[in-house]
């Protein structure tokens, strides 16, 4: 493998290799995602100082507690089957930090991932120099991100906030649609305590003259999300009125749908996702689309057939993804009790096991009890690990609370991601007669759990 440098010369893989390693360190010697000084004022300055990277497209942006990541790859499917130019940007990542930054439906190149970081740093060290607090790591990759669309150049960014909304670093544009999917409970030491609060800080994308984009929401939800949308004037389109899910039934290596869309019904579309919430997130990145391309009540649909050229396209991986068969392996990066719920009933809908292993690894912060509680009545045995994270919970720690909630006869401890692997595929296969060919594995917990274990399961990038 070469590329081509900055300057024309060739350039070989492992030189390419290592100076995406050299941009990587850099920037996760800032403050970690989970680290947070809420303040637009150091985005604002980069962008400012890069000549307002952030106008050069439209946007639309992607909030929510679940399913944001997918709604965005959903979104940027459908967008690039109608033959636009189409950026992506989404966090965290499963494998590699070249996924946060899609371009043409591809992670963007080592080569020019190095080529634009090395662009803008001058002015990261600018906006470093004159603030109290250093840009973090997800600041700067947004700005990145912004800079590489800009320059690409694309036809729309579709962006997924990181955290919240309002002060979220994404949040300095002004999103033509805003999408927002489910909010429940998450990050609440950041969001606030309730829902309603939670909401109201995702509704901050929602800008004067935007089109609001809402999936199901819960009361408190709904109406913080609504009454910003009524004070800046936003145009509101709602799953459950104006859009949503009319049918969908479970098909071989997916389902089958029939979506209500803001300019008519969609029928026989094939989603290769699994479970309830894949065609929630379908309807809301197909009114999204709706949305962007001018399509409303008595326009007609848009082009059925590219929305199931679309959709028969999507991949979501690190989401109920099989990597292995015999036994079945599925990993999902739900993070939440709302986002392993909506797993558990994906697997019971899908999948037929008679006998499943859970493999579970955390970080500290979550409601890892609540998550447990989930699994607890679809796993016959739980195998908890520990991933690589410096927020990793402990593999000894996360064991005592799957104890309280499984009971020690179903619980083990095996701290080594691979080892844990191991040990669950053998459980899974050490059932009753009975269970074989119905036996299965559930790698789960957190995204960095799921990353990991699809590269030791399947060597592939996302």
């Amino acid at each position: 493998m070469s590329t081509t440098s900055s300057d024309g010369q060739p350039t070989s893989g492992n030189h390419a290799a290592s100076e995406l390693d050299r941009v990587e360190k850099e920037l996760l010697a800032r403050w970690p995602e989970n680290r947070l000084e809420p303040s637009l004022t150091r985005i604002n300055a980069l962008v400012d100082l890069l000549g307002s990277p952030h106008r050069a497209m439209p946007v639309i942006q992607v909030a929510g507690t679940n399913g944001k990541t997918t709604t965005a790859r959903m979104v940027d499917e459908l967008l690039r089957g109608f033959g636009l130019r189409v950026g992506r940007f989404t966090s965290p990542h499963l494998q590699s930090i070249r996924e946060r930054i899609v371009l043409d439906g591809e992670p963007v190149s080592p080569q020019r991932f190095v080529e634009t970081y090395d662009d803008i740093a001058p002015y990261v060290q600018m906006v470093d120099a004159g603030s109290d607090i250093p840009m973090s790591f997800f600041e700067v990759m947004v700005g990145l991100a912004y800079a590489l669309f800009a320059e690409a150049p694309v036809d729309v960014a579709v962006i997924e906030v990181g955290m919240g909304g309002a002060w979220d670093a994404t949040n300095v544009v002004d999103a033509r649609v805003a999408v927002v999917t489910p909010v429940d409970l998450d990050h609440s030491e950041y969001l606030g305590p309730d829902v309603a609060t939670i909401a109201g800080e995702k509704a901050g994308i929602i800008k004067p003259d935007s089109i609001a984009v809402l999936a199901h929401q819960q009361p408190g939800a709904l109406d913080a999300l609504v009454r910003r949308a009524v004070e800046v004037e936003a145009v509101v389109a709602r799953e459950g009125t104006e859009f949503g899910v009319l049918d969908r039934r479970v098909a071989v290596g997916g389902q089958q749908l029939r979506l209500q869309g803001l300019g008519g019904e969609y029928d026989d579309i094939f989603l290769p996702l699994f479970g309830a919430h894949q065609a929630q997130n379908a309807g809301t990145a197909l009114a999204a689309v709706e949305a962007f391309l001018g399509a409303g009540a008595g326009t007609g649909p848009i082009d059925v057939e590219a929305v199931r050229s679309a959709f028969a396209a999507v991949r979501s991986p690190g989401r109920l993804e099989r990597v292995r068969t015999s036994p079945t392996v599925l990993i999902d990066a739900a993070h939440n009790p709302a986002g392993m719920a909506a797993t558990v009933a994906a697997i019971r809908e899908s999948f037929d096991f008679t006998r499943l292993i859970g493999v579970v690894g955390t970080v500290r912060g979550k409601d890892v009890a609540g998550m447990l509680t989930e699994l607890e009545d679809i796993c016959a045995e739980l195998v908890v690990t520990q991933n690589s994270s410096p927020r990793a919970m402990p593999a000894d720690e996360l064991g005592a609370l799957a104890v309280d909630v499984f009971g020690a006869d179903r619980v083990s401890v095996s701290p080594h991601l691979p080892e844990a692997l191991e040990e669950a595929m053998e459980l899974a296969e050490a059932g009753p007669d009975d269970a074989l060919g119905g036996s299965g594995v559930l790698v789960t917990g957190s995204v960095i759990t799921a990353g990991e274990a699809r590269t030791l399961l399947t060597g592939r990038t996302a």
